[in-house]
Order: C-alpha cells, then sequence, then structure tokens
C-alpha cells in the first residue's frame, strides 16, 4: 500500500470527527445554536447518552480481548510522567501564577469525547469498548491530578478531596464501566430491544458531542494573549503524543493497543479544565485559550499521527 492510499484512508478515518467540531463552530456563529443549546446538550451527552454507549460498548466486548492490564498500567505511568514533565517545563518556563493552568493543559485531553470518538472511528466496537475501560481509569487520574497542581498554585485557594473523590465515585461514566463489567464478564444476555432502544439513544453522543466542543471555541479569545497557551498546546498536542506513544512502541505496543493509547494521548485538551480552573480561582483566559488551541490543532496534529503510524506499519 502506498503513502497516497494510507493518507487518504487516515482522512477518512479522523476528518468525520473533526468535521463535525468545524460544523460546531460554524453553527455557533450563524446562531443555530446557543449557550443554552451548549449546556443542555452537553448534560444530556454526560449523564445519559455517553455513558449508554460505553455501557454498551463494554457488555459486547470479550473482556479477554479488550481489559489489558498491562496497557492500563502503562497508561497510568505514562500520564503520571506526562504530568511530572509538564510540571517541570513549567518551573523553568511558565509564570508561577499560570503554571497551574498550564500544567494541566498540556497533560488533560479530551478523551471521553475526541479520545473516543477517533478510537471508534479507528477501531470500531474494539476501539469504543478498550477505549470505555481506559476512560474510567482516566477520569480518576485526570482529577486527582489536576487538583494538586492547581492548588499548588492557588495558595488562597483549597480543594475538598471528599467532595472531588464523591464526584469521582458518582460520575456516569465510571459508574457505567463498573455496571458493565459484569454484564460483560457474565455474559448476561439483555433483550434485543433493549439493546437496540439503547443504540438509538447512544447514537446521539458522538454527534452531539463534537458539535458542542466545536460550540465553545471562541475564535476571538484566540487573538488574544496567547504565548502561554500556544506553549502548553504544544505541550498537549506534539510532544507528550510523540514521548508516550514513542515509550509505548519501546515496550512492544503494537497494532490496536498501540493506535488506542495514541487517540487518547493526542486529544485535545478537556472542556472541563476550563470549569476546574474557574472553581480554584486560576487564568479562566489561558484555560480558554488552551481549550480552542488545541482542539484546532487536533485535526492536524492527530491526522499526520495517525499517518505517520500506519506509514511505519505499527498501528
Amino acid at each position: 500500500m502506498n503513502l497516497s492510499t494510507i493518507f487518504l484512508q487516515t482522512l477518512e478515518t479522523t476528518l468525520p470527527v473533526f468535521v463535525m467540531v468545524f460544523i460546531g463552530i460554524g453553527l455557533r456563529r450563524i446562531g443555530w445554536i446557543d449557550g443554552a443549546f451548549v449546556n443542555t446538550a452537553s448534560g444530556l451527552v454526560f449523564k445519559g447518552t455517553l455513558p449508554t454507549l460505553v455501557f454498551l460498548g463494554i457488555i459486547r466486548a470479550d473482556l479477554q480481548t479488550t481489559l489489558n492490564p498491562g496497557l492500563l498500567l502503562f497508561y497510568a505511568l505514562a500520564t503520571l510522567a506526562g504530568f511530572g514533565f509538564a510540571w517541570l517545563w513549567a518551573l523553568w518556563r511558565v509564570r508561577p501564577e499560570d503554571r497551574g493552568v498550564y500544567v494541566q493543559g498540556a497533560f488533560r485531553g479530551n478523551c471521553g469525547i475526541v479520545g473516543l470518538a477517533l478510537a471508534a472511528s479507528l477501531y470500531g466496537d474494539y476501539g469504543l469498548s478498550a477505549g470505555a475501560l481506559l476512560l474510567g481509569l482516566v477520569i480518576v487520574a485526570y482529577n486527582v491530578l489536576s487538583v494538586i497542581v492547581l492548588t499548588a498554585y492557588r495558595p488562597g485557594q483549597s480543594a475538598s478531596w471528599k467532595k472531588i473523590l464523591r464526584d469521582i465515585a458518582r460520575n456516569p461514566l465510571i459508574l457505567s464501566v463498573v455496571v458493565a463489567i459484569p454484564f460483560a464478564w457474565f455474559e448476561v444476555q439483555l433483550p434485543s430491544w433493549v439493546l437496540t432502544s439503547g443504540d438509538y439513544f447512544a447514537s446521539l453522543t458522538l454527534p452531539l458531542a463534537l458539535l458542542c466542543v466545536g460550540a465553545t471555541i471562541s475564535l476571538t479569545s484566540i487573538r488574544a494573549d496567547t504565548a502561554t497557551a500556544a506553549s502548553s498546546s504544544m505541550m498537549k498536542m506534539i510532544i507528550l503524543p510523540v514521548l508516550c506513544t514513542g515509550a509505548a512502541w519501546l515496550l512492544g505496543f503494537r497494532g490496536e493497543q498501540l493506535g488506542l493509547m495514541f487517540t487518547f494521548f493526542a486529544s485535545p485538551t478537556a472542556a472541563a479544565s476550563f470549569v476546574m480552573v474557574k472553581a480554584l480561582g486560576g487564568n479562566e483566559k489561558l484555560a480558554a485559550n488552551i481549550i480552542a488551541l488545541t482542539t484546532l490543532m487536533a485535526s492536524v496534529t492527530v491526522t499526520l499521527g495517525v499517518f505517520a503510524l500506519r506509514s511505519a506499519g505499527v498501528i
């Protein structure tokens, strides 16, 4: 297979995901969707359609294939290492009051929407089910590490660890993973009408969520001070994905496992990072700029990354 064919196949995989994001940008600009729609739709996705999608993906999976402790362990260690690397860089290059926001923007990816959408686009049912299991780990790690670094540079602010742990335990995505695993393990068969209805509901998830991602991007804010945001975005979209994916390759991960981890490592900064920055009194403008820049960069960096990995024959 020549490079042009591989590149076209890569575009067919990644472009549909990012086209939906750009459609969201366009619909917001012409006024077809507004902030109220985004808030309502995002809530529906987070509390309803995405947990349903995750649940159905897992119960249809072969856990002996998709539940890979080695992959989960590596991703946890790689996330911790990336977090530490971004923090060390921030100590050298970023002013103290912005370091927490910089670090969170550099390591906290939008795996629940963009990462899962890319995984499903690349690997179908395997990408969805294995990605859902990985997502449970991601949610816990991202929330805990984000609080640590943000509170470290907000001496006047404090976080309630009890509330954070309670929120994690009540997170609909984590609950859907916990509930789904016994169904998959014991091969519990649900009625066909339940599965069909669930599929209808779950099918709303990715297009609706990606539209909302696009609708939340403020092109105006990007034109403001972007030096620190650009640095964090480069760390998130290029440096850490290259380092973490390279480490996974050196440790022997190949094929679907390597591709799945790349889509999660290379996901743009999560919109939830803005909420946490705001709650802890950080630089909201910087957080918003990082989210916008990484989301726009993702259409290029993810496509090129998948193309490079496919050309090398490792995914």
